[in-house]
């Protein structure tokens, strides 16, 4: 992700809700959640799927889970020109067919649980797939997103009314009550307020690993999302009304991670990682040109308080010849 698609992503993620709450508003709700529905379990039959492969192929015999198995190829008519051919290996079809408990149990009974099940599996392939590339990067998505959240929560009700009509797996659902009772009041928890800090703690994490986790910033990133995440939750407790939870998260994660590089006088080696190759060469060269500079310095210092010395021993030497003549 660049920077410029970092300052666009604020004003899509606006298009996309302004879109949807427009669709729920003038199309009926059951026809516009029924085909979300339909597309997210499909998204979310693929996404549960990669989430349990890795489990899978650890349990078993490599030669087994790698092994391709072909399936009935898919042709449709004035879609595809010829007939797509489909492959899998044993490990993915196990995984595939193990999330189709979940999909059924949500299209069936829309349980909270399945719910969950569903958002986990989207928010785990989200951080994994996605990518800053640098901490600047990071840092502008963020900010901007915390501006988001607060309009679209604080001065419209566009994204509660959204939240509330959108009855799709992209939030997490806490139950408030008992399983006991009748109606189930729930406490949300947008999909987007677990990758989008998750990106940028996954890159402080990747950050860490670079230099051999001789730092510990990804504590400090996550610890903050934690007490974001917490005071969130207090917030929403204490005004009993719903709160964007970047609001919190941000300056948290942010905070976190900026007083733990200033503390360790590492601010800017911090905020200026990236992970493009271009960046990474420029650092390189531009590490080893400090390093030539100061082995110059060092010689020209080492030569400066040597001299005195060779001065005062050629003098010495030139003193004993004498006497020895």
């Amino acid at each position: 992700m660049s920077r410029k698609d970092a300052m666009r992503f604020p004003i899509i993620g606006s298009a996309i809700l302004l879109g949807l709450f427009l669709l729920f508003k003038f199309l009926p709700k059951d026809l516009v959640n029924r085909a979300l529905t339909l597309y997210f379990v499909l998204l979310g039959l693929l996404a549960i799927a990669s989430t349990l492969a890795p489990f899978v192929h650890a349990i078993m015999p490599t030669d087994l889970a790698e092994r391709e198995i072909k399936l009935p190829s898919i042709s449709i008519q004035y879609v595809l020109k010829e007939p797509l051919e489909l492959e899998a290996t044993v490990a993915e079809l196990i995984s595939g067919l193990a999330s189709l408990p979940f999909c059924v149990w949500y299209i069936s009974k829309k349980h909270w649980t399945a719910n969950n099940a569903l958002g986990l599996a989207f928010s785990i392939q989200g951080i994994e797939h996605l990518s800053l590339g640098s901490i600047q990067t990071g840092t502008i998505l963020l900010s901007g997103l915390f501006f988001y959240d607060i309009f679209w929560v604080f001065c419209t009700p566009v994204m509660v009314s959204v939240a509330k009509s959108f009855d799709a797996p992209i939030k997490l659902l806490f139950p408030r009550l008992p399983a006991g009772s009748e109606k189930m009041p729930f406490a949300m928890l947008g999909l987007g307020d677990i990758v989008i800090p998750g990106i940028f703690v996954a890159l402080i994490l990747r950050y860490d690993a670079s230099r051999h986790f001789k730092s510990k910033y990804f504590v400090s990133a996550f610890g903050g999302y934690v007490l974001g995440l917490a005071t969130t939750i207090a917030v929403m407790v204490f005004f009993n009304a719903a709160q964007p939870a970047l609001l919190y998260i941000v300056p948290a994660v942010l905070g976190c991670v900026g007083i733990h590089a200033a503390l360790m006088d590492e601010f800017n080696e911090v905020f200026n990682f990236s992970e493009s190759p271009d960046t990474k060469n420029a650092a390189v060269d531009a590490a080893a040109e400090v390093n030539v500079t100061q082995a110059i310095a060092s010689s020209s210092t080492s030569k400066r308080q040597d001299s005195p010395l060779q001065l005062a021993s050629s003098n010495a030497h030139s003193a004993t010849s004498r006497k020895d003549d």
